[in-house]
């Protein structure tokens, strides 16, 4: 099932943006869309809304390559597009994020491109979507930043201490929350 959603969304973000001026915003109602129709049907295929979320960003991902933007750029739209869709269904923000991140992170790796750079993406695009929702932007950092680290640990290699390293680096990112986020995931292993 998780398959088929990642499946889903690469091909709708790959047929929205076709002949579109604004590729970004393309994908951030594509995603939209996506998560709120997942979510809405969540209870009947029985998983959660951190692996189906997950699902739809990491499709996301994937069709950066194919739609030729950005990965950076990619990472944040689909965090917009993913809280903007949990916000419509009226679902766990912060569990959207981590879910959201995690697919963020696991997408880029599994097409072999900079998982440090889709972490910084991802956790931009929390603060900011949490920003305009009007939601905690310190929350959405951390549980963007413990799913971008989940999703790397699991990858496995040096991943996780390229994730670290990106996040901690990150100028637009606020140092203090990102350093207390990657203690506090650090303590849960």
């Amino acid at each position: 099932m998780l398959k088929q959603i990642i499946t889903e969304t690469t091909d709708a973000v790959v047929a929205a943006v076709q002949g579109v001026d604004n590729i970004l915003d393309a994908i951030t109602s594509t995603v939209k869309d996506q998560v709120v129709n997942v979510l809405q049907g969540v209870g009947e295929v029985g998983t959660t809304t951190v692996e189906s979320v997950a699902a739809v960003a990491s499709g996301a991902i994937q069709s950066a390559g194919k739609v030729g933007t950005s990965i950076t750029d990619t990472a944040a739209n689909t965090m917009s597009g993913v809280v903007s869709g949990v916000s419509q269904v009226g679902g766990n923000v912060i569990d959207g994020v981590r879910g959201a991140a995690q697919g963020i992170v696991q997408g880029v790796a599994d097409t072999g491109g900079d998982v440090g750079s889709a972490a910084v993406g991802a956790v931009q695009g929390a603060i900011k979507a949490a920003g305009e929702t009007g939601g905690d932007t310190a929350e959405a950092a951390k549980a963007a930043v413990g799913g971008a680290l989940d999703a790397a640990t699991s990858v496995g290699g040096d991943a996780a201490s390229k994730v670290r390293e990106a996040l901690l680096s990150a100028a637009a990112l606020p140092h203090d929350v990102i350093e207390s986020a990657i203690k506090g995931s650090d303590d849960k292993k």
